[in-house]
């Protein structure tokens, strides 16, 4: 699974970091990131939670 985040979408909530912080982060500019592209198949279920908290449908999950 690849994980991405659309920063000119990002509000900078964090729910994504909260929900799956071995994925995502808020880093500079307080948006999210990626801190890993590849998901390990451990986190897959938490990065998609993630998605699918996001208010602003900025975390894609393939």
């Amino acid at each position: 699974m690849i994980a991405k985040v659309d920063k000119a979408t990002c509000i900078s909530c964090g729910s994504c970091a909260k929900l799956c912080p071995e994925v995502f982060e808020i880093g500079d500019g307080d948006k999210a990131y990626v801190k890993v592209e590849k998901v390990p198949v451990i986190n897959e279920f938490d990065a998609k939670k993630a998605e699918k908290n996001c208010p602003v449908e900025a975390i894609k999950t393939c």
